[in-house]
């Protein structure tokens, strides 16, 4: 891969996947709806990030800072916000940013959540305005992007040095074909046909080695299971997963 396909500047953008979502965005919030499976997963995942982050960010002057890349609507975003971080939310999707914000006058964080904006926009414009964060996150994500290595480059190149990248994503298993391809799309109907290209789906260890190579270093993996009636962390990376890496 050359030097210009690594560039902060080259879109990770995918047109006809940010279409696919935009067309979602007023279903969002619906906890029933095509994004229940993502309701259903968010606690556990931030609550995941947040549990691995050195208790000494929280204790500084300043709360941490968070950017929620492919925030969507801003199920993860809010989150952060009520565990303790200074949140921004940032999505190509405007009218997913839209419902974000929307929702946000509707249901107003409690007083003990720190502050969450929202940005319409792709994170390379972050970049050339020489943003860095403590930490990134990007949560069902990197499935749905043009280039994986060129967005751990990305992530990576947002990352103040010492500040920590959350990413969770899918397996590339027969596993994870049937369960969360075939079976959530096309069987159960818990998403909508088309939400995943299993092609494009990421073994953990292929994510860590192209993280290496973006100088971000593997210090925590679990793997998600949903074990009736809820989302569980587990030893299981066989279909979602979740991961941790810190920027040295």
């Amino acid at each position: 891969m050359t030097s210009a396909e690594h560039s902060p500047s080259s879109s990770s953008v995918v047109d006809e996947e940010i279409d696919h979502f935009s067309a979602l965005a007023q279903q969002w919030w619906d906890p029933r709806g095509p994004m229940a499976p993502l309701h259903a997963m968010n606690p556990l995942r931030t609550s995941w990030v947040k549990d691995h982050i050195p208790r000494a960010f929280f204790q500084a002057e300043a709360p941490p800072s968070l950017l929620d890349i492919g925030c969507g609507a801003g199920l993860a975003s809010e989150s952060f916000a009520k565990l303790g971080f200074k949140t921004l939310g940032v999505d190509a999707s405007a009218e997913a940013i839209s419902a974000a914000e929307e929702h946000q006058k509707k249901a107003p964080l409690p007083h003990s959540a720190q502050s969450l904006t929202y940005k319409a926009g792709n994170a390379e414009e972050l970049v050339d305005q020489k943003h860095q964060f403590d930490v990134v996150s990007a949560l069902e994500v990197i499935e749905h992007v043009r280039d994986p290595q060129a967005f751990l480059h990305l992530l990576a190149t947002l990352t103040r040095p010492g500040g920590y990248i959350a990413l969770s994503t899918l397996n590339r298993t027969v596993r994870s074909f049937l369960m969360a391809k075939l079976g959530a799309e096309y069987l159960l109907r818990l998403l909508p046909v088309g939400t995943h290209d299993w092609k494009k789906f990421i073994r953990p260890a292929d994510l860590d080695a192209m993280a290496s190579q973006a100088g971000l270093r593997l210090i925590a993996l679990n793997g998600m299971s949903f074990i009736p009636p809820r989302w569980r962390i587990t030893r299981d990376t066989s279909v979602n997963y979740i991961a941790l890496f810190i920027k040295d």
